[in-house]
């Protein structure tokens, strides 16, 4: 929803850049393995959340590049006339890995409760798969429910900033994210349900 429309602002924004990265020679494949390279950074930053004071500042400007990438290497496909689904496949499996391993190490850090922390990471790739799943039926998901990757990268960003105010933002951040991606799970699968019923 928000993320939907946020996201095609962004890419008229972002064309200057897109064009730059393409006239030094990037690919959309290397933007995509930045982005999991930059959430795997982050993750290790979780990992060692509580050595630094610099560390919830890392993890929370890696996730938001990880972010980044993700919106680039679409607009970069799209200028080189190199959009195809094999890439999509690749982006979207990226997508998943980079998820997982954010709100992997967030829990097993203990950084949040086990439970809230095993929702997070089940709603987010359920979120996915629910829109995947939907698609192959010829039902469009685009812009369809409140946690798009868009929503949940900002959201875990922000909560992990605010740990400097507060340590328990990282908790409820976690736990506010396993509602979202739940309750996005049924907006879709309510709108498929319509879609496929009429």
């Amino acid at each position: 929803m928000v993320s939907s429309r946020l996201k095609e602002w962004f890419q008229g924004g972002v064309q200057p850049i897109a064009h730059l990265l393409l006239n030094i020679g990037l690919r959309p494949n290397h933007l995509t393995l930045i982005g999991v390279l930059a959430s795997t950074l982050s993750a290790l930053c979780y990992l060692n959340l509580h050595r630094s004071p610099w560390m919830p500042l890392a993890a929370s400007m890696l996730l938001l590049l990880s972010g980044l990438m993700d919106a680039l290497d679409g607009v970069l496909a799209r200028l080189r006339g190199a959009a195809s689904p094999l890439g999509g496949l690749l982006d979207s499996i990226a997508d998943r890995y980079s998820d997982a391993v954010v709100l992997a190490s967030i829990t097993v850090a203990g950084l949040c409760p086990p439970i809230h922390g095993l929702a997070a990471l089940a709603g987010s790739l359920l979120v996915s798969y629910s829109r995947a799943r939907a698609e192959v039926e010829g039902v469009s998901m685009a812009g369809v429910g409140i946690a798009e990757r868009g929503e949940r990268i900002l959201l875990l960003s922000a909560s992990t900033l605010l740990t400097y105010i507060k340590a328990e933002a990282l908790p409820l951040g976690i736990l506010l994210l396993a509602l979202l991606t739940h309750i996005t799970v049924l907006q879709r699968i309510l709108h498929a349900y319509r879609a496929l019923k009429s």
